[in-house]
């Protein structure tokens, strides 16, 4: 492995803008690369679905071991601000300037991926069937990975189940294996208008009752596995007009379906309590953004992966975690995946940086695992 190739490679690749939906000249820089490096290649346009100008990228390298293969996933799109990046290189730790983000999440990722593969090639390793599926739209909800036609998928170009998705924050060592399910929700309260200043009592405020519902909501930490927040609150009248319309956008996550229709039954029953209470309307609209993802062998794949860390020195952490990713997705097509982190720090931020020694430390393990 070459940690100074691989840090080129990475600066490289965080100049070539990418952000959610426009991912078309980076997916291009990395097919020709992936070509170059041997790779078979299957392109899924599921882009055409909802506007992007990237494809999901499937590749394969076929191995010559008895072992199982293995998936290596990553996205391609990155947070904006995002492009003119300014990389700062600081002894360990490549930051910005503080103007835009880093790209860190996820090309640290696909750097890893990249000279995985680079090393292989130029060693003339052994190893077992290696699959890499990049993916677009990941930050915009997952758009890339949901639309996927699976059905169109050559079937030697089907990626291992066992999947390390290169994209959690934190040190190297941290093994995430399972995530929370997610729902949208938008509710929209409906009274009657009058003239604030003259005949208020004959209106009925939807702003009001929003309130009254919202105060009757568990928001917050639930419990140990689920969270809820309210992300906006809309109501636009001149300050003499009692509002007819109030509508508040929600979110609820949770390790637990049942847990997560609990929440929403009650969230309804403060809506319903709070509009008999005023004598208005109300309306909910639900969507489950993506399942929760849970490990499909016991944690078997996981410990494995942990056991690679511990055989070169780095101590793993097994987690829970409460954000999504393409795992999530993933997982209901039958995927067993784990999110290992590659020392990506403050990501979603101008703030963002990367730690260099935990990003190869990563990408040792993982060739570790594949040649092993």
């Amino acid at each position: 492995m070459n940690k100074k190739r691989m840090i080129e490679n990475f600066i490289e690749m965080i100049k070539i803008h990418s952000p959610s939906n426009n991912e078309g000249i980076y997916a291009e820089y990395l097919i020709n690369l992936l070509k170059e490096l041997g790779g078979e290649i299957y392109l899924d346009n599921g882009y055409k679905n909802y506007g992007g100008n990237a494809p999901v990228i499937f590749a394969k390298f076929k191995g010559n071991s008895s072992e199982k293969g293995i998936t290596l996933a990553a996205h391609m799109d990155v947070i904006e601000p995002s492009s003119n990046i300014n990389p700062i290189i600081e002894n360990n730790i490549i930051k910005t300037d503080g103007t835009t983000t880093l790209g860190g999440d996820d090309k640290a990722g696909i750097a890893s991926i990249i000279e995985v593969l680079r090393t292989i090639k130029e060693n003339k390793l052994n190893h077992r069937d290696i699959f890499v599926l990049l993916t677009p739209c990941e930050e915009a909800g997952m758009l890339g990975a949901k639309n996927i036609d699976w059905t169109s998928v050559p079937a030697a170009m089907k990626p291992a189940i066992n999947m390390l998705v290169i994209d959690n924050a934190g040190k190297a060592g941290l093994i995430a294996h399972t995530a929370p399910s997610k729902y949208g929700i938008s509710f929209t309260f409906t009274g009657k208008k009058a003239h604030a200043g003259i005949e208020p009592e004959k209106g009925i405020n939807a702003i009001c009752i929003a309130a009254h519902a919202i105060s009757n909501m568990k928001i917050g930490r639930i419990d140990e596995f689920t969270t809820s927040n309210i992300g906006s609150i809309k109501s636009d009248f001149p300050t003499n007009v009692v509002s007819d319309c109030c509508v508040f956008t929600a979110e609820l996550r949770g390790h637990s379906e049942e847990k997560i229709i609990e929440m929403l039954n009650n969230y309804e029953e403060a809506c319903k309590n709070a509009s008999l209470l005023f004598g208005g309307k109300y309306t909910i609209e639900k969507s489950h953004d993506y399942p929760a993802l849970k490990p499909k062998d016991d944690l078997k794949f996981a410990k494995e992966f942990a056991k690679i860390y511990e055989e070169i020195g780095i101590h793993p952490e097994l987690k829970i975690i409460g954000g999504g990713s393409d795992s999530n997705i993933l997982a209901k097509e039958g995927f067993n995946s784990i999110i290992i982190g590659v020392g990506m720090y403050d990501v979603h931020t101008v703030n963002e940086y990367l730690v260099t020694d935990d990003l190869f430390k990563t990408t040792e393990a993982i060739l570790k695992y594949i040649i092993k």
